[in-house]
């Protein structure tokens, strides 16, 4: 994708990776704190180096590291990565006509590579897909540009957490830029009355099922926002 030569020579490439840098501080933090996590939830240097690099999902690490640490049974913890990552369903169902034209490889790793963040600042650059080629091409030298940030922000700070986790304390509380990022994301989704619904009746839900064992809380929010909402939905 990003090594693409047509992607990384277009000059929307460096557009892309201008405007992915503005949250790659936060991004970056958020990777050191799940790198250093890992390790201090008793995974293996080599576990906590392959999720880091094969799963790349900053949510679903941070909502499965608790679960595995607490022993909770695997198919909560598949379940619990599942509800969280869900919203990639609507993601990919919105790209879908920017990416329709690309091979079958690229799409994949379009998908593989696409963030919250890299999501939200490529739909506010190209609102709508382009019609010709040279509109298409552009819009993906964009994505390749800040998927590459993101991706290098994500991972290359998480394998530092990783080998220096004995030497970092949790202490510093870097993992909060993660909360910030997310806050920001949020914020920026929130376009519509539905989504301030949906967002106000998942964090209450969160809220009111805290004390669920295993992190269970996650899965009764996501639950109660698609329900009302698609109770709200109903013609």
């Amino acid at each position: 994708m990003f090594f693409l030569p047509g992607n990384y020579r277009h000059p929307e490439f460096r557009q892309g990776v201008l405007d992915s840098l503005s949250v790659a501080p936060g991004i970056a933090a958020w990777g050191l704190m799940t790198g250093v996590a890992m390790m201090k939830s008793g995974m293996s240097t080599l576990e906590a180096l392959l999720m880091s690099v094969i799963v790349f999902a900053g949510s679903s690490q941070l909502a499965a590291i608790p679960l595995l640490t607490a022993g909770a049974p695997m198919w909560v913890v598949l379940a619990t990565g599942f509800c969280v990552n869900l919203r990639f369903v609507v993601f990919s169902a919105h790209l879908r006509p920017y990416m329709m034209h690309l091979p079958l490889w690229q799409r994949l790793t379009s998908g593989y590579l696409t963030t919250d963040l890299s999501y939200v600042l490529f739909t506010r650059r190209y609102p709508a897909h382009g019609g010709n080629s040279a509109q298409m091409q552009a819009q993906q030298a964009y994505l390749a540009g800040n998927c590459g940030i993101n991706w290098v922000a994500w991972v290359g700070c998480s394998v530092i957490g990783v080998v220096l986790a004995n030497w970092i304390p949790t202490e510093w509380g870097l993992g909060f830029a993660g909360i910030l990022a997310l806050l920001g994301i949020l914020c920026s989704l929130a376009s519509s009355r539905m989504r301030l619904v949906s967002a106000g009746v998942a964090g209450a839900a969160a809220i009111a099922a805290f004390a669920l064992p295993f992190k269970l809380n996650i899965l009764v929010a996501i639950a109660a926002a698609v329900a009302l909402c698609l109770t709200l939905e109903k013609p």
